[in-house]
């Protein structure tokens, strides 16, 4: 019995500094969500990305029609009650489209981002925890990247692969690979000097572990921010490739692709261009008053 209860005592001790331990990470948490509701532009922003999202995945529900199906018949139709944003110049109902639209924007958009973080954190972490030699590396490479304008290093590296949907994927990615580098490096730099991170060296942490454990944990607040304003730029981006026909390619429902196929159409049929031109617009603007509220809201700076 004895036993037993010195067993419970250290247990209930270790929950209770467990709880302890807890509980600044709830107190973060809260304090996170409570500046975040109160930025009205921040809830306008996820209310408009919460939109996209579920017409994303829930598409095949909501097109009224198949995206791809012609119907000479109904060519160039202005909007009606059959059509609410009309017909293109193949009669394909335009609507449908720009949901299924969403789909390829969306998922190229994100996945290009993705692979930029998995690309830009780890060589930003090496760049500002290693030594001279690593860093002077990594930055002139990056440097070099930057000496692009985005757009033009996009169209050059989706010329150079070839035309599609994963081309334009890894032309994103490269793209924003530089700011994540130099963003994760600059907290890096911050970060390790600071005294749990001196301490945890002192104690005999290996750097991979002080990395993995203490340093990236601490220097996520300006990656997510970054990562939720590139994604609009990522959007701006693919439908900017599409659009130069360097994307997408017919009959796929891309909002750049539709746009650019708009341009021969505007006098007669200006919904083909319109449409679309808005779909991108409402995205990048929820995106962008999403990363503002993030910003905000993780700023240590900012009052209550």
């Amino acid at each position: 019995m004895e036993g037993s209860a010195a067993k419970l005592e250290t247990d209930l001790t270790k929950f209770s500094s467990l709880s302890s331990e807890m509980k600044p990470v709830r107190r973060a948490r809260a304090v996170f969500l409570k500046r975040l509701l109160k930025n009205r532009t921040a809830i306008l922003g996820c209310i408009l990305l919460s939109a996209i999202i579920l017409t994303a995945i829930f598409a095949p529900y909501l097109a009224p029609y198949n995206p791809i199906r012609q119907n000479l018949d109904e060519a160039l139709q202005m909007p009606s009650g059959k059509h609410l944003l009309g017909t293109d110049e193949f009669g394909r109902d335009i609507l449908s489209r720009i949901i299924y639209g969403s789909r390829i924007s969306l998922s190229v958009a994100v996945a290009g981002v993705v692979l930029a973080l998995v690309i830009g954190v780890p060589l930003g972490l090496m760049a500002g925890y290693c030594g001279t030699l690593v860093d002077n590396l990594i930055m002139r490479s990056t440097d070099v990247l930057l000496a692009f304008p985005g757009l033009l290093l996009a169209i050059a590296i989706t010329a150079a692969l070839g035309v599609g949907l994963i081309p334009v994927c890894i032309a994103v990615s490269i793209v924003s690979v530089p700011a994540y580098v130099r963003l994760m490096r600059a907290s890096v730099l911050v970060t390790k000097e600071l005294d749990f991170v001196q301490a945890a060296r002192v104690l005999g942490a290996t750097g991979m572990r002080i990395l993995v454990k203490h340093i990236l944990p601490n220097s996520w607040t300006p990656i997510i921010v970054q990562a939720s304003l590139n994604s609009a730029t990522a959007i701006l981006t693919v439908s900017g490739l599409s659009f130069l026909g360097l994307g997408a390619q017919p009959p796929t429902p891309e909002w750049g692709a539709m746009l650019s196929t708009g341009r021969a159409y505007l006098r007669i049929a200006p919904q083909i261009a319109t449409f679309p031109g808005i779909a991108i617009m409402i995205a990048v603007l929820g995106l962008n008053l999403v990363g503002d509220g993030l910003r905000d809201a993780l700023d240590v700076r900012m009052k209550l």
